[in-house]
């Protein structure tokens, strides 16, 4: 039975099984997103949560800590540069994990995990919040809202006159056409002359 034991194994020994973490977590931060199996995006969201959380105070000994996990500088150095900059206020939480459904090969479950604050498709600080409401009372956005309405309405009839100029001018202008129709004509009665 395995009570007690949290660790994911992988399949894998000890050695190798955090070898391909650290080069999982060095391509999460350099590429911000991976493609992986479930399990696996799972096992290195337990990784490398800590070691982001380190990276957000920028010293000595947190760097230490950070290369003997990665092992790899350019990465250390990303992650204390720019990733650091973007998760400072995030109490943790720093990845997320999307399943994409089963690989063709052999059926396993894939996911795609990537860092949060890097994805601009589900950015929510831009976003308007909504105000809760309480039952039964009138909310006071409901009222600007009508006075926009009505802004918009009153737009709408001030812009309808010009329409009307514009459709009389097309107007003056038609009577020019049909007098070109009798020359046409004339034409026509030239020709069944000459006949």
């Amino acid at each position: 039975m395995r009570h007690g034991k949290k660790v994911i194994h992988l399949g894998r020994k000890t050695a190798h099984r955090k070898s391909m973490l650290a080069n999982m977590a060095c391509s999460l931060i350099e590429h911000k997103r991976i493609n992986t199996t479930v399990t696996k995006a799972k096992a290195l969201k337990q990784f490398i949560e800590p070691i982001i959380t380190k990276s957000k105070s920028d010293t000595t000994h947190n760097r230490r800590l950070a290369f003997s996990s990665l092992r790899d500088k350019t990465a250390v150095s990303e992650l204390f540069r720019e990733v650091a900059s973007k998760v400072g206020d995030r109490p943790g939480g720093y990845t997320r994990i999307i399943k994409l459904g089963n690989r063709l090969g052999d059926n396993a479950d894939m996911a795609m995990i990537e860092l949060v604050d890097f994805n601009e498709v589900y950015k929510t600080e831009e976003k308007a919040k909504k105000k809760s409401r309480r039952r039964g009372g009138k909310s006071k956005s409901t009222a600007p809202a009508a006075a926009t309405a009505e802004a918009v309405v009153e737009e709408e009839k001030v812009e309808a006159p010009v329409v009307e100029e514009k459709v009389d001018q097309v107007e003056t202008a038609a009577p020019e056409k049909p007098a070109e129709a009798p020359k046409n004509e004339g034409e026509e009665t030239e020709n069944k002359d000459g006949e």
